[in-house]
């Protein structure tokens, strides 16, 4: 659907809402037709859009803020009342499509079948007329012949205004069907209403040639036609003579060939019409650039907006990435921290467990060797025990003369029996003896490397939780300097997108608050060239009144002439004759004063109607000059109003950003204080989990260790004590 609105471009009267505040927000899609279609139904039945007396700046501020206009008047009917509602829905979405309008009731209904071309036809009768009444005005202008005295232009006055107030009422009677401008709304608060029919005339509204053709008259009564400075008349209303005509240019004669090809296509304007339309146009180009750089302005001020946003977005988002890499680097140096710390105690572990084999082994080798040399001392010393006892029992034996030989050698043997076998049985103890001191002190031993490993143990892991308190630690104090940075950064970003956005509305406000006063000095030239005009128009129409006043002077001379003709007669008819001299001259003299009575009256007369008139066109002047500045105070005022409201709009907005940024930050920073409580509650359950399992883990190995050597028999070993070793 083609809106209407696109036939006033610059103007925001039959803009949509959503239209206006696209300047600011965004996008709108084709629901702004239907309202602009709305808007052009009010047009039709009231001659103008709403708001069309206000001035472009302040209508976009009432179109965008208040309620949907709806019908003045109440002679229209209940469907065609609905369906500028239907179509007049301030929110979009509610707003009907072209489809759903063409099922509404004011669409569907029953209509006649030619009222667009009887109405097409009334209006190009009644422009024809109009074009024949300037024409006779022209006709008097050019052709006026010297014998007509002002007694008759005066009656071709009364009855060309006569004829121009039928052919008024006639147009006020197309009225309700067509958008014809108000000759009251002045040309500088609009860009100019343009009849509803404007969309089948001729591109060129610049200018207007009737049709011309060289073979045929187009009205039976007379054709003109303006080509810039020339016109071009032929009267057909039966006078003998025809008058010369001016010949056409070659671009005349083109432009009548160019219509003659478009069928003798017969426009439904006036000349005036076109003429004032133009004069309009170069006025509308004004106001047109006007909303056209308004609109560029806010334009550009939205643009400037995006634009700051993305650059902040992206400086934030660039700021996050920098603290993501920071945090990432700080886990990543703290996991390989932690690797080079497990790859250190490891290799510590290894290290002490290489030590203690070799002090066990080498403790081992001690006890072995030291027990080598305690069994080589204790078989010397039995030997030199035998060698001493066998030497004691043969003296005993060589002493004894009684015993005999044999018997003799019986008990020198079995008492060396007896004395190898308990040789043998000290051996034997002192070789258990030793094994089992072996056993018990490489128990010892062991318990004692394995209490060693459990400090190293103990050790390591304290100091990997140390380590990692001490990172965790370093990860807060690095996460709480983010969130300032990234508060700062915010606050700051905050400030500079809302210093931004005032600045705009300052410039924004200014430009209307420019334009409103541009739009006032126009209106005020517009009423002092109106007031100029009709002070170069009241000598004409002073004029006319003092001959109307003449007229009847000399309608009253006459009647008093007539009244002293008849009573002239009567009385010369019923005096003598020697008295008629004396009565002609009293007549006379009475028919002399009354005359100037009479002309006193006139000059009187004239005065005070000149003095009446002069007053009243003042009056009526300053009363329109108090009203335009009341007007344009008024409209000032709710500019300011509006302004004001934006203003305090925008502050209050600024405000609630503010007050959900702090909330954010605060939020923000609770719970970063939180989750760093809750990672030193974890690691601090961690650490003693861990401790808690190691130590429980020792315990249990030791317990089992000393169970398992009880078990072996090794009784306690945790006094166990390095005595010097006396196996016998």
């Amino acid at each position: 659907m083609a809106s209407p609105a696109n036939s006033f471009v610059g103007t925001p009267y039959w803009m949509a809402p959503e239209v206006i505040l696209a300047m600011d927000e965004g996008q709108y899609d084709g629901k702004v037709d239907i309202w602009s279609l709305g808007i052009t139904c009010i047009e039709l039945a009231e001659r103008k859009p709403p708001l069309f007396n206000m001035n472009a700046m302040s209508a976009l501020y009432h179109i965008a803020q208040n309620d949907s206009p709806t019908l003045q008047s109440s002679e229209w009917t209940d469907p065609f009342r609905r369906f500028v509602d239907y179509c007049l829905q301030k929110i979009p979405q509610e707003r009907p499509t072209s489809a759903e309008l063409l099922r509404h009731d004011f669409v569907r209904r029953e209509r006649p079948p030619r009222v667009l071309i009887d109405l097409i036809q009334r209006t190009k009768d009644a422009v024809r007329e109009l074009d024949n009444l300037q024409y006779r005005k022209m006709k008097k202008i050019l052709f006026q012949e010297t014998r007509n005295g002002p007694l008759n232009e005066s009656q071709e006055d009364e009855e060309d205004s006569e004829h121009g107030t039928s052919l008024g009422r006639e147009m006020d009677s197309l009225g309700s069907n067509h958008s014809i401008p108000s000759m009251s709304v002045s040309t500088g608060s609009q860009s100019s209403s343009v009849n509803s029919m404007q969309e089948v005339m001729d591109e060129s509204s610049s200018e207007l040639v009737l049709m011309h053709d060289d073979e045929s008259t187009i009205n039976s009564s007379s054709s003109v036609v303006h080509k810039k400075d020339h016109v071009f008349i032929r009267d057909e209303a039966g006078h003998g003579d025809p008058r010369p005509e001016p010949r056409p240019t070659q671009s005349v004669q083109s432009q009548a060939l160019h219509y003659r090809n478009r069928e003798r296509f017969a426009t439904i304007k006036s000349a005036s019409l076109v003429t004032r339309q133009i004069h309009e146009h170069e006025q509308e180009n004004e106001l047109r650039e006007q909303m056209s750089g308004y609109k560029r302005m806010r334009r550009q001020h939205q643009k400037q907006l995006i634009a700051l946003e993305n650059k902040l977005k992206a400086e934030m988002d660039e700021h996050r990435l920098k603290l993501q890499k920071e945090v990432e680097t700080h886990a990543n140096n703290s996991s390989i921290e932690l690797e080079k710390l497990a790859k250190k105690q490891v290799a510590i572990i290894e290290k002490e467990a290489k030590v203690a084999a070799a002090d066990e082994k080498k403790f081992q080798q001690q006890i072995l060797a030291q027990q080598k040399k305690d069994l080589t001392t204790f078989l010397e010393s039995q030997k030199k025990q035998y060698k001493i006892c066998k030497e004691k029992i043969k003296e005993e034996m060589n002493e004894d003369h009684s015993t005999p030989k044999k018997e003799k050698q019986e008990r020198i043997s079995k008492h060396k029996e007896n004395l190898q076998h308990t040789q043998a049985e000290e051996e034997a103890h002192l070789l258990t003896q030793q094994r089992l001191y072996y056993d018990k002190n490489c128990r010892f031993f062991k318990r004692k490397i394995m209490i060693k490993r459990h400090e190293v143990e103990q050790q390591n892991i304290r100091e990997e939780l140390n380590k990692k308190r001490t990172q965790k630690e370093m990860e807060h104090a690095m996460l709480i300097r983010h969130d300032e940075s990234t508060r700062e950064l915010e606050y700051r970003q905050l400030h500079t997108l809302q210093k931004l956005r005032m600045d705009l509305i300052r410039l924004q406000h200014q430009t209307e608050l420019e334009n409103q006063l541009e739009y006032n000095k126009r209106r005020e030239r517009e009423l002092h060239r109106k007031h100029v005009m009709e002070l170069r128009q009241q000598p004409k129409n002073l004029k006319a009144m003092e001959m109307q006043i003449k007229k009847q002077f000399q309608d009253t001379c006459k009647v008093q002439t007539k009244q002293y003709k008849a009573l002239k007669n009567h009385q010369l008819e019923v005096t003598p004759k020697n008295e008629h001299k004396t009565i002609l001259k009293t007549l006379k003299d009475e028919q002399t004063r009354k005359l100037a009575i009479l002309a006193e009256q006139y000059e009187q007369s004239i005065n005070e109607m000149m003095a009446s008139q002069a007053l009243r066109l003042d009056e009526a002047q300053e009363a329109e000059c108090q009203a335009l500045r009341l007007q344009l105070q008024q409209e000032m005022e709710l500019l300011n109003a509006y302004q004001s409201k934006i203003k305090m709009q925008t502050e209050a907005q600024h405000e609630r950003e503010l007050q959900k940024l702090e909330q954010r930050v605060s939020l923000r920073r609770a719970h970063l204080e939180q989750k760093i409580e809750e990672e030193l509650a974890a690691l601090q359950k961690e650490r003693s989990e861990r401790i808690k399992y190691l130590l429980e883990r020792q315990e249990r190995e030791i317990e089992t260790f000393d169970v398992e050597s009880l078990r072996m028999g090794f009784g306690n070993l945790v006094t166990l004590d390095f005595p010097k070793e006396d196996y016998r």
